[in-house]
């Protein structure tokens, strides 16, 4: 079975920035939040008792013991102990990059007392300009709830994350940042599996559908490699003509387009976090010419490679500068 795990581990980095922040929380008695827009993606994970997610748009969700939810794009939405609770504004982040306690306004606890609730909250950072299509399409609220037998490496992956918040030890910080970023791959493999078969078209589709996943290896494992549409059909099995029609109505775009904008995303990060010359970047990127690199990114991006770099270079050493004023 051909197992498309790479291009998602690739679209997750090719969005993801920052280190992400999680924290373990534990309720009493009613309560309810609402979480603004932002430039996360917002998860939750119920370890105790239950509540109810309340997104931008649809109706209230109930979750129970060992269900994860994951809202992708940023809308602001509510958490509460029922559908109809006030929710009071979340006006902070969480205290630290792990917290024992995410903050999350409820009521008081009496001493000692058992929680009705208990989750384990968290954010990753995500870059929006230019979002991977296998994470825009997904929909604003992903669901996936405990089902015995199910998901045993996600439900492996809460396990060890809530252990690590609720007990930390020498090295949580490295552990927890892995355990992360193990956890949104997990969740994201788990909800496409669960549209396997569901879904005639799109990424949901396209990752199990053999030719097209065969194809999109292909790309994400050698993306400078000259692909025609004819050799991309070969990898995937199919003739040129079959396999250009298939792509396309599967991924939204034709293979060519495709290949062109993930090569321009890998120049782009490569232009962010390294300081290889242009001409090693257009290389990588499958451009033998630095001048057709540089037009086709431009056309891309609106401004030129050393452009976009010298950007990216400014803007980090602007937060440096108001730093080291403020001292």
């Amino acid at each position: 079975m051909v197992t498309p795990m790479d291009v998602l581990s690739d679209a997750i980095t090719s969005m993801r920035t920052g280190r992400p922040h999680a924290g373990r929380t534990e309720k009493h008695g009613s309560w309810g939040v609402r979480f603004p827009d932002s430039d996360g993606a917002g998860f939750h994970v119920v370890l105790q008792g239950a509540c109810w997610i309340l997104p931008p748009d649809g109706e209230p969700l109930a979750l129970g013991p060992g269900d994860v939810v994951f809202m992708p794009h940023g809308r602001g939405y509510g958490l509460a102990d029922g559908p109809r609770t006030p929710l009071a504004e979340f006006s902070g982040s969480l205290p630290g990059p792990f917290a024992r306690d995410a903050s999350v306004p409820g009521t008081a606890a009496p001493d000692a007392a058992v929680p009705d609730t208990v989750l384990l909250c968290g954010a990753y950072l995500l870059d929006r300009l230019r979002p991977h299509p296998l994470l825009a399409e997904l929909p604003q609220v992903l669901h996936i709830p405990a089902r015995l037998g199910r998901h045993p490496e996600l439900r492996s992956a809460v396990e060890l994350l809530g252990g690590e918040l609720e007990r930390p030890r020498p090295g949580a910080s490295a552990v927890l940042t892995s355990l992360l970023d193990m956890l949104l791959l997990y969740v994201l493999r788990a909800w496409y599996e669960e549209q396997s078969g569901r879904a005639g078209t799109g990424w949901a589709a396209a990752l199990h559908d053999r030719p097209v996943s065969e194809a999109l290896r292909a790309i994400h494992r050698d993306p400078a490699h000259p692909w025609t549409v004819e050799t991309l059909g070969q990898a995937a099995g199919l003739s040129r003509a079959a396999f250009a029609r298939r792509f396309t109505a599967l991924a939204g775009r034709s293979p060519l387009a495709y290949l062109t904008w993930w090569r321009m995303t890998l120049a782009a990060r490569l232009l962010r976090e390294s300081e290889l010359p242009l001409r090693a970047v257009a290389e990588r990127s499958g451009y033998t010419s630095e001048f057709a690199f540089a037009k086709a990114f431009k056309r891309e991006y609106g401004v030129a490679p050393g452009g976009y770099r010298r950007r990216g270079q400014e803007s980090e050493a602007a937060p440096a500068a108001t730093s080291l004023a403020q001292r």
